[in-house]
Protein backbone atom coordinates (compact mmCIF):
# COMPACT_ATOMS: atom_id res chain seq x y z
CA UNK A 1 0.00 0.00 0.00
CA UNK A 2 2.76 2.36 0.51
CA UNK A 3 4.28 2.23 -2.60
CA UNK A 4 1.02 2.79 -4.42
CA UNK A 5 0.77 6.18 -2.30
CA UNK A 6 4.45 6.76 -3.71
CA UNK A 7 3.61 5.97 -7.17
CA UNK A 8 0.57 8.30 -7.01
CA UNK A 9 2.59 11.17 -5.26
CA UNK A 10 5.21 10.92 -7.83
CA UNK A 11 2.42 11.16 -10.55
CA UNK A 12 0.94 14.35 -8.72
CA UNK A 13 4.05 15.82 -8.35
CA UNK A 14 4.09 15.45 -12.89
CA UNK A 15 0.62 17.07 -12.59
CA UNK A 16 0.81 20.19 -10.65
CA UNK A 17 3.82 21.90 -13.25
CA UNK A 18 0.91 20.63 -16.09
CA UNK A 19 -1.90 22.18 -14.45
CA UNK A 20 0.01 25.49 -13.77
CA UNK A 21 1.29 25.90 -17.04
CA UNK A 22 -2.23 25.68 -18.94
CA UNK A 23 -4.39 26.84 -16.41
CA UNK A 24 -2.42 30.52 -15.20
CA UNK A 25 0.93 30.44 -17.20
CA UNK A 26 -0.65 30.60 -20.77
CA UNK A 27 -3.26 32.62 -19.86
CA UNK A 28 -1.65 35.51 -18.42
CA UNK A 29 2.23 35.01 -19.94
CA UNK A 30 2.08 36.56 -23.40
CA UNK A 31 6.31 36.18 -24.07
CA UNK A 32 6.87 32.37 -25.51
CA UNK A 33 10.49 33.24 -23.87
CA UNK A 34 8.16 34.30 -20.08
CA UNK A 35 6.69 31.08 -20.66
CA UNK A 36 9.84 28.95 -21.10
CA UNK A 37 11.43 30.33 -18.09
CA UNK A 38 8.44 29.58 -15.82
CA UNK A 39 8.00 26.43 -17.16
CA UNK A 40 11.52 25.55 -16.51
CA UNK A 41 11.06 26.71 -12.89
CA UNK A 42 8.52 24.78 -12.17
CA UNK A 43 9.96 21.23 -13.88
CA UNK A 44 12.77 21.94 -11.79
CA UNK A 45 10.90 22.38 -8.84
CA UNK A 46 9.09 18.78 -10.13
CA UNK A 47 12.30 17.59 -10.25
CA UNK A 48 13.91 18.33 -6.67
CA UNK A 49 10.27 17.00 -5.04
CA UNK A 50 10.50 13.85 -7.26
CA UNK A 51 14.07 12.98 -6.34
CA UNK A 52 13.36 14.19 -2.49
CA UNK A 53 10.41 11.66 -1.70
CA UNK A 54 11.32 8.66 -4.03
CA UNK A 55 9.64 5.52 -4.34
CA UNK A 56 11.50 2.56 -1.67
CA UNK A 57 12.11 -0.92 -2.66
CA UNK A 58 13.68 -2.76 0.69
CA UNK A 59 16.97 -0.79 2.09
CA UNK A 60 19.04 -0.04 -1.22
CA UNK A 61 16.67 1.06 -3.61
CA UNK A 62 15.23 4.51 -4.02
CA UNK A 63 13.36 5.22 -7.36
CA UNK A 64 11.67 8.51 -8.74
CA UNK A 65 10.15 9.41 -12.07
CA UNK A 66 12.57 12.79 -12.28
CA UNK A 67 13.70 12.01 -16.16
CA UNK A 68 9.66 13.15 -17.13
CA UNK A 69 10.17 16.48 -15.72
CA UNK A 70 13.66 16.88 -17.66
CA UNK A 71 12.20 15.13 -20.66
CA UNK A 72 9.27 17.60 -20.84
CA UNK A 73 11.92 20.33 -20.30
CA UNK A 74 14.04 19.39 -23.05
CA UNK A 75 11.35 18.49 -25.78
CA UNK A 76 8.98 21.31 -25.40
CA UNK A 77 11.89 24.11 -23.69
CA UNK A 78 15.16 23.12 -25.94
CA UNK A 79 18.95 23.36 -25.26
CA UNK A 80 19.02 25.72 -22.42
CA UNK A 81 16.28 24.28 -20.14
CA UNK A 82 17.60 20.66 -20.69
CA UNK A 83 21.14 21.19 -19.35
CA UNK A 84 20.00 23.54 -16.59
CA UNK A 85 17.20 20.32 -15.91
CA UNK A 86 20.37 17.99 -16.19
CA UNK A 87 22.55 20.26 -14.07
CA UNK A 88 20.10 20.51 -10.95
CA UNK A 89 19.59 16.71 -10.73
CA UNK A 90 23.25 16.37 -10.58
CA UNK A 91 23.58 18.95 -8.15
CA UNK A 92 20.88 17.65 -6.12
CA UNK A 93 21.90 14.26 -6.13
CA UNK A 94 25.55 15.31 -5.13
CA UNK A 95 23.61 17.41 -1.98
CA UNK A 96 21.46 14.39 -1.30
CA UNK A 97 23.73 11.52 -1.24
CA UNK A 98 27.07 13.30 -1.47
CA UNK A 99 29.95 11.51 -4.23
CA UNK A 100 28.88 7.38 -4.10
CA UNK A 101 27.99 4.82 -7.03
CA UNK A 102 24.68 6.37 -7.21
CA UNK A 103 25.86 9.74 -7.82
CA UNK A 104 28.51 9.04 -10.30
CA UNK A 105 25.53 6.59 -11.81
CA UNK A 106 23.48 9.49 -12.11
CA UNK A 107 25.84 11.38 -14.25
CA UNK A 108 26.79 8.98 -16.49
CA UNK A 109 23.26 8.49 -17.50
CA UNK A 110 22.44 11.88 -17.92
CA UNK A 111 26.02 12.33 -19.94
CA UNK A 112 25.22 9.16 -22.39
CA UNK A 113 20.95 10.21 -22.81
CA UNK A 114 20.83 14.09 -22.73
CA UNK A 115 22.58 14.77 -25.96
CA UNK A 116 20.42 12.29 -27.87
CA UNK A 117 17.51 13.66 -25.97
CA UNK A 118 18.58 17.40 -27.76
CA UNK A 119 19.03 15.50 -30.77
CA UNK A 120 15.55 14.45 -31.07
CA UNK A 121 14.16 17.74 -29.55
CA UNK A 122 13.61 19.62 -33.31
CA UNK A 123 12.20 16.45 -34.86
CA UNK A 124 10.02 16.49 -31.66
CA UNK A 125 8.86 20.12 -32.46
CA UNK A 126 8.03 19.49 -35.76
CA UNK A 127 6.32 16.47 -35.46
CA UNK A 128 2.20 15.93 -34.70
CA UNK A 129 0.76 15.00 -31.61
CA UNK A 130 0.89 10.44 -31.62
CA UNK A 131 4.56 10.99 -33.15
CA UNK A 132 5.88 13.45 -30.66
CA UNK A 133 4.08 10.93 -27.89
CA UNK A 134 6.25 7.95 -29.77
CA UNK A 135 9.52 9.69 -29.37
CA UNK A 136 8.85 10.81 -25.39
CA UNK A 137 8.16 7.35 -24.89
CA UNK A 138 11.34 5.63 -26.49
CA UNK A 139 13.64 8.34 -25.36
CA UNK A 140 12.29 7.59 -21.57
CA UNK A 141 12.78 3.96 -22.44
CA UNK A 142 16.14 4.75 -23.73
CA UNK A 143 17.29 6.70 -20.33
CA UNK A 144 15.76 3.90 -18.34
CA UNK A 145 17.83 1.14 -20.04
CA UNK A 146 20.96 3.03 -20.05
CA UNK A 147 20.54 3.61 -16.32
CA UNK A 148 20.16 0.24 -15.82
CA UNK A 149 22.93 -1.18 -18.04
CA UNK A 150 25.14 1.11 -16.43
CA UNK A 151 23.94 0.62 -12.55
CA UNK A 152 24.82 -3.25 -13.39
CA UNK A 153 27.88 -2.83 -14.87
CA UNK A 154 29.30 -0.42 -11.87
CA UNK A 155 27.30 -2.48 -8.75
CA UNK A 156 26.89 -5.98 -10.77
CA UNK A 157 24.01 -7.70 -12.14
CA UNK A 158 21.47 -9.65 -9.92
CA UNK A 159 17.81 -11.08 -10.77
CA UNK A 160 16.22 -9.24 -7.97
CA UNK A 161 18.01 -5.47 -8.39
CA UNK A 162 17.13 -5.96 -12.24
CA UNK A 163 13.46 -6.59 -11.69
CA UNK A 164 13.07 -3.47 -9.92
CA UNK A 165 15.01 -1.43 -12.09
CA UNK A 166 12.50 -3.26 -15.29
CA UNK A 167 9.15 -2.51 -13.13
CA UNK A 168 10.20 0.99 -12.80
CA UNK A 169 11.07 0.88 -16.66
CA UNK A 170 7.72 -0.02 -17.84
CA UNK A 171 6.10 2.26 -14.68
CA UNK A 172 8.31 5.33 -16.19
CA UNK A 173 7.86 4.47 -20.10
CA UNK A 174 3.66 4.11 -19.35
CA UNK A 175 3.67 7.19 -17.17
CA UNK A 176 5.38 9.38 -19.83
CA UNK A 177 2.94 8.24 -22.12
CA UNK A 178 0.30 9.49 -20.52
CA UNK A 179 1.50 12.91 -19.81
CA UNK A 180 2.83 13.32 -23.10
CA UNK A 181 -0.84 12.38 -24.37
CA UNK A 182 -2.56 14.58 -20.95
CA UNK A 183 -0.37 17.71 -22.44
CA UNK A 184 -0.62 17.27 -25.97
CA UNK A 185 -5.06 16.83 -25.75
CA UNK A 186 -4.83 19.86 -23.31
CA UNK A 187 -2.86 21.99 -25.82
CA UNK A 188 -5.08 20.72 -28.70
CA UNK A 189 -8.06 21.48 -27.02
CA UNK A 190 -6.90 25.15 -26.23
CA UNK A 191 -5.58 25.97 -29.54
CA UNK A 192 -9.46 24.76 -30.61
CA UNK A 193 -11.01 27.07 -28.44
CA UNK A 194 -8.81 29.89 -29.98
CA UNK A 195 -9.78 28.86 -33.66
CA UNK A 196 -13.31 28.94 -32.63
CA UNK A 197 -13.00 32.37 -30.75
CA UNK A 198 -11.45 33.88 -33.78
CA UNK A 199 -14.02 32.02 -36.27
CA UNK A 200 -16.71 33.50 -34.26
CA UNK A 201 -14.76 36.96 -34.22
CA UNK A 202 -14.41 36.83 -37.78
CA UNK A 203 -17.97 35.48 -38.17
CA UNK A 204 -19.16 38.13 -36.63
CA UNK A 205 -16.63 41.25 -38.67
CA UNK A 206 -17.94 38.84 -42.06
CA UNK A 207 -21.72 40.16 -40.98
CA UNK A 208 -20.70 43.94 -40.12
CA UNK A 209 -18.77 44.36 -43.56
CA UNK A 210 -21.41 42.86 -45.35
CA UNK A 211 -24.29 44.94 -43.80
CA UNK A 212 -22.09 48.06 -43.65
CA UNK A 213 -20.05 47.90 -46.85
CA UNK A 214 -22.00 49.71 -49.90
CA UNK A 215 -23.36 52.42 -47.28
CA UNK A 216 -19.65 53.54 -46.29
CA UNK A 217 -18.56 53.40 -50.11
CA UNK A 218 -21.15 55.68 -51.37
CA UNK A 219 -20.40 58.76 -49.15
CA UNK A 220 -16.48 57.90 -50.17
CA UNK A 221 -16.87 58.00 -53.77
CA UNK A 222 -19.22 61.14 -53.40
CA UNK A 223 -15.76 62.67 -51.50
CA UNK A 224 -13.83 61.37 -53.39
CA UNK A 225 -15.00 62.67 -56.97
CA UNK A 226 -16.07 66.28 -54.86
CA UNK A 227 -12.36 65.99 -54.48
CA UNK A 228 -11.02 65.54 -57.72
CA UNK A 229 -13.35 68.07 -58.81
CA UNK A 230 -11.13 70.89 -56.29
CA UNK A 231 -8.06 69.46 -58.43
CA UNK A 232 -7.52 73.15 -59.80
CA UNK A 233 -4.67 73.84 -61.96
CA UNK A 234 -4.40 77.30 -60.67
CA UNK A 235 -4.28 75.66 -56.86
CA UNK A 236 -1.48 76.05 -55.12
CA UNK A 237 0.78 73.00 -55.11
CA UNK A 238 0.51 72.79 -50.92
CA UNK A 239 -3.56 72.40 -51.44
CA UNK A 240 -2.54 70.16 -54.58
CA UNK A 241 -0.73 68.37 -52.06
CA UNK A 242 -3.43 67.91 -49.54
CA UNK A 243 -6.24 66.95 -51.75
CA UNK A 244 -3.65 63.88 -53.24
CA UNK A 245 -3.13 62.57 -49.81
CA UNK A 246 -6.85 62.93 -49.18
CA UNK A 247 -7.59 60.77 -52.67
CA UNK A 248 -5.10 58.06 -51.54
CA UNK A 249 -6.87 57.95 -48.53
CA UNK A 250 -10.12 57.51 -49.56
CA UNK A 251 -8.50 54.79 -51.69
CA UNK A 252 -6.77 52.73 -48.95
CA UNK A 253 -9.85 52.88 -47.03
CA UNK A 254 -11.42 51.24 -49.95
CA UNK A 255 -8.96 48.44 -50.30
CA UNK A 256 -9.34 47.37 -46.99
CA UNK A 257 -13.47 47.29 -47.18
CA UNK A 258 -12.46 45.25 -50.01
CA UNK A 259 -10.28 43.10 -47.68
CA UNK A 260 -13.13 42.39 -45.34
CA UNK A 261 -15.85 41.81 -48.56
CA UNK A 262 -13.36 39.24 -49.79
CA UNK A 263 -12.69 37.22 -46.31
CA UNK A 264 -16.44 36.98 -45.44
CA UNK A 265 -17.75 36.50 -49.07
CA UNK A 266 -19.55 32.81 -49.05
CA UNK A 267 -16.92 30.88 -51.35
CA UNK A 268 -18.74 29.53 -54.86
CA UNK A 269 -16.82 26.29 -56.54
CA UNK A 270 -15.60 27.55 -59.94
CA UNK A 271 -12.81 25.61 -60.18
CA UNK A 272 -11.76 23.39 -63.25
CA UNK A 273 -8.52 22.74 -64.71
CA UNK A 274 -5.95 25.67 -65.61
CA UNK A 275 -2.54 26.18 -66.57
CA UNK A 276 -0.83 27.83 -63.43
CA UNK A 277 2.13 29.02 -65.94
CA UNK A 278 -0.20 31.00 -67.71
CA UNK A 279 -2.10 32.31 -64.48
CA UNK A 280 1.49 33.79 -63.20
CA UNK A 281 2.28 35.07 -66.34
CA UNK A 282 -0.95 37.45 -66.31
CA UNK A 283 -0.29 38.09 -62.89
CA UNK A 284 3.50 39.34 -63.94
CA UNK A 285 1.78 41.46 -66.69
CA UNK A 286 -0.60 42.91 -64.19
CA UNK A 287 2.01 44.02 -61.79
CA UNK A 288 4.75 44.68 -63.92
CA UNK A 289 4.15 48.50 -63.89
CA UNK A 290 3.47 48.30 -60.36
CA UNK A 291 7.08 47.22 -59.86
CA UNK A 292 9.16 49.39 -61.77
CA UNK A 293 7.17 52.47 -59.71
CA UNK A 294 9.76 50.18 -56.65
CA UNK A 295 12.65 50.00 -59.30
CA UNK A 296 11.63 46.41 -58.96
CA UNK A 297 12.54 43.57 -61.69
CA UNK A 298 10.68 40.56 -61.89
CA UNK A 299 12.41 37.54 -63.64
CA UNK A 300 10.71 34.41 -64.77
CA UNK A 301 11.28 31.09 -65.11
CA UNK A 302 7.96 29.07 -66.18
CA UNK A 303 7.57 25.95 -67.59
CA UNK A 304 4.92 24.46 -69.90
CA UNK A 305 2.02 22.18 -68.78
CA UNK A 306 1.41 22.78 -64.70
CA UNK A 307 -2.00 22.43 -64.96
CA UNK A 308 -4.13 21.79 -61.52
CA UNK A 309 -7.93 21.67 -60.35
CA UNK A 310 -8.55 25.50 -59.25
CA UNK A 311 -10.39 28.63 -59.35
CA UNK A 312 -8.48 30.82 -62.09
CA UNK A 313 -10.01 34.37 -60.54
CA UNK A 314 -9.10 33.51 -56.82
CA UNK A 315 -6.03 31.43 -57.67
CA UNK A 316 -4.85 35.12 -59.64
CA UNK A 317 -6.27 36.79 -56.19
CA UNK A 318 -3.55 35.20 -54.46
CA UNK A 319 -0.34 35.26 -56.33
CA UNK A 320 -1.05 39.03 -56.84
CA UNK A 321 -1.24 39.07 -53.48
CA UNK A 322 1.73 37.24 -52.33
CA UNK A 323 3.55 38.86 -55.53
CA UNK A 324 2.83 42.50 -54.43
CA UNK A 325 4.20 42.02 -50.96
CA UNK A 326 7.23 41.02 -52.12
CA UNK A 327 7.54 43.84 -54.56
CA UNK A 328 6.64 45.97 -51.43
CA UNK A 329 9.46 44.19 -49.68
CA UNK A 330 11.73 46.30 -51.41
CA UNK A 331 11.70 50.07 -50.72
CA UNK A 332 15.36 50.13 -52.50
CA UNK A 333 14.68 48.35 -55.37
CA UNK A 334 15.78 44.87 -56.63
CA UNK A 335 14.90 41.72 -58.02
CA UNK A 336 11.65 39.44 -57.68
CA UNK A 337 11.88 35.83 -59.35
CA UNK A 338 8.77 33.68 -60.03
CA UNK A 339 8.87 30.33 -60.93
CA UNK A 340 6.34 27.89 -61.68
CA UNK A 341 7.54 23.49 -62.66
CA UNK A 342 5.98 20.05 -61.95
CA UNK A 343 8.01 18.49 -59.62
CA UNK A 344 8.45 14.07 -59.30
CA UNK A 345 6.19 13.72 -56.62
CA UNK A 346 3.17 14.96 -58.23
CA UNK A 347 2.92 18.73 -57.70
CA UNK A 348 3.40 22.04 -59.63
CA UNK A 349 5.65 24.26 -57.89
CA UNK A 350 5.35 27.73 -57.77
CA UNK A 351 7.95 29.63 -56.43
CA UNK A 352 8.01 33.81 -55.81
CA UNK A 353 11.33 34.94 -54.11
CA UNK A 354 12.46 38.56 -53.44
CA UNK A 355 15.18 40.89 -51.77
CA UNK A 356 13.43 42.40 -49.55
CA UNK A 357 14.01 43.48 -46.00
CA UNK A 358 12.37 39.80 -44.53
CA UNK A 359 10.78 38.56 -41.80
CA UNK A 360 12.15 37.19 -38.02
CA UNK A 361 11.10 33.88 -36.78
CA UNK A 362 8.57 35.27 -35.26
CA UNK A 363 6.81 36.86 -37.87
CA UNK A 364 6.89 33.87 -40.24
CA UNK A 365 4.77 31.87 -37.54
CA UNK A 366 2.09 35.05 -37.84
CA UNK A 367 2.33 34.85 -41.20
CA UNK A 368 -1.28 34.52 -42.48
CA UNK A 369 -2.61 35.10 -39.09
CA UNK A 370 -5.84 37.21 -38.87
CA UNK A 371 -5.36 40.64 -38.21
CA UNK A 372 -1.55 40.33 -38.62
CA UNK A 373 0.16 42.17 -41.11
CA UNK A 374 3.64 43.59 -41.55
CA UNK A 375 3.10 46.93 -43.03
CA UNK A 376 2.22 50.06 -40.77
CA UNK A 377 -1.10 50.47 -42.28
CA UNK A 378 -2.08 46.43 -43.23
CA UNK A 379 -5.18 45.01 -41.67
CA UNK A 380 -3.41 41.12 -42.59
CA UNK A 381 -6.63 40.21 -44.39
CA UNK A 382 -4.99 39.91 -47.53
CA UNK A 383 -2.11 37.69 -46.96
CA UNK A 384 -4.88 35.66 -44.81
CA UNK A 385 -7.32 35.11 -47.81
CA UNK A 386 -4.31 34.19 -49.57
CA UNK A 387 -3.24 31.46 -47.47
CA UNK A 388 -7.30 30.66 -47.96
CA UNK A 389 -8.03 30.09 -50.89
CA UNK A 390 -4.10 27.90 -51.12
CA UNK A 391 -5.47 25.78 -48.97
CA UNK A 392 -9.09 25.43 -50.61
CA UNK A 393 -7.12 23.59 -53.57
CA UNK A 394 -5.67 21.41 -51.37
CA UNK A 395 -2.08 23.78 -51.56
CA UNK A 396 0.76 23.78 -49.21
CA UNK A 397 2.66 26.88 -48.33
CA UNK A 398 5.97 27.07 -47.36
CA UNK A 399 7.87 30.47 -46.43
CA UNK A 400 11.69 30.44 -45.77
CA UNK A 401 12.82 34.33 -44.83
CA UNK A 402 15.95 35.98 -43.40
CA UNK A 403 16.10 39.56 -42.40
CA UNK A 404 17.61 41.91 -44.88
CA UNK A 405 18.20 39.46 -47.20
CA UNK A 406 14.78 38.36 -48.39
CA UNK A 407 12.07 36.01 -48.28
CA UNK A 408 11.05 32.86 -50.23
CA UNK A 409 7.11 31.63 -50.78
CA UNK A 410 6.88 27.85 -51.89
CA UNK A 411 3.36 27.06 -52.89
CA UNK A 412 2.68 23.18 -54.18
CA UNK A 413 -0.57 22.55 -55.70
CA UNK A 414 -1.50 18.66 -56.49
CA UNK A 415 -0.92 17.83 -60.15
CA UNK A 416 -4.08 17.58 -62.28
CA UNK A 417 -4.07 13.69 -63.51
Amino acid sequence: MSIIKDFLLQMTLMVLPIFIYFTIITERVKHDRNKTILMTVFWGISILLCMSFPLNFGHDSRLDIRIIPLLFGALYGGFGPGVFLAALIILYRLNFGGISIGFYNTVLVLAVTLPVILFYQKLFMRSRKYKRVLIAVCLSFYYCFVGISLLGIIKGFSFDAIKVQVIHMIFVVGVTWFFVMLYETIREIQQLRLDIQNAEKLRVISELTSVFAHEIRNPMQVTRGFLQLLDDPDMSESKKQYIKISIEELDRANDIINEFLAFGKPTVDNSTKINVGQQLEQVVNILENFALNFDVKIKKDIHDSCWIYANPQKLNQSLINILKNAVESMPNGGSVWVACMSTEDGYIKVMIKDEGIGMTRKQLDSLGSPFYSLKEKGTGLGMMVSYQIIHSFKGKIKVNSNQNIGTEFTILFPQYP
